[in-house]
């Protein structure tokens, strides 16, 4: 078969699997569901590059690693953060804050796989720096929105697309952000982040 399937991209394809079905959430009218796939997405991307550096890989391996990670993050954290917001009101004045939301996602998805081709071409390694808001920011910065505003009765009818906007023009802002790490004293497994981000969801949204 076309592709790889070894454990270096599996993590990979459960996040984008875990997205859908939050597509499919916020399609039936589950936000709550769909927040907490966005979250499981966000986790499975955060791991995914470090379960793929415990192996040497090829040159094809590494090159289809950044496209099918990008393919994921744009399903992820492109299409199904844009779907909540759109879901959670059903006003027709929200497709286009969501519309253009998922634009930047996908243009700055596809800048990143060109630079970073080009990066690992000059100096290989884990990248230390980004330009720019990362799309996965979305699996924090939505379910906190969400969760606050529905926990402290925010405007969410403004607040949804309002910060949609200002999340996707960082998107495509060359600022500087240091990608930050964990260092080996404080990492954790994959098992007890997703048991922590439960608990804290469970914790925000039994107080809607």
């Amino acid at each position: 078969m076309l592709g790889f399937y070894n454990y270096t991209v599996i993590l990979t394809y459960l996040g984008m699997l875990t997205g859908f079905v939050g597509i499919a959430c916020a399609y039936s009218g589950n936000i709550r569901g769909a927040l907490i796939c966005l979250v499981i997405a966000g986790v499975c991307d955060m791991f995914d590059g470090k379960i793929a550096s415990t192996i040497e890989r090829s040159r094809q391996e590494k090159r289809f690693g950044v496209q099918i990670d990008s393919l994921s993050d744009l399903i992820c954290f492109g299409v199904l953060p844009a779907l909540i917001v759109y879901a959670s009101s059903g006003g027709k004045l929200r497709l286009i804050p969501c519309a253009l939301y998922v634009l930047c996602a996908l243009i700055r998805l596809s800048w990143f796989n060109v630079d970073e081709e080009e990066r690992q071409d000059r100096e290989g390694g884990r990248r230390k720096i980004y330009l720019g808001l990362p799309v996965t920011t979305a699996a924090v910065i939505f379910p906190l929105l969400f969760g606050f505003g529905w926990k402290y009765h925010w405007p969410m009818h403004f607040l949804e697309p309002f910060l949609m906007l200002l999340t996707a023009a960082a998107f495509l802002t060359p600022f500087r952000l240091k990608k930050p790490s964990l260092r080996r004293n404080e990492e954790t497994s994959l098992g007890e982040t997703l048991e922590k981000i439960m608990e804290w969801q469970a914790w925000i949204y039994e107080r809607k």
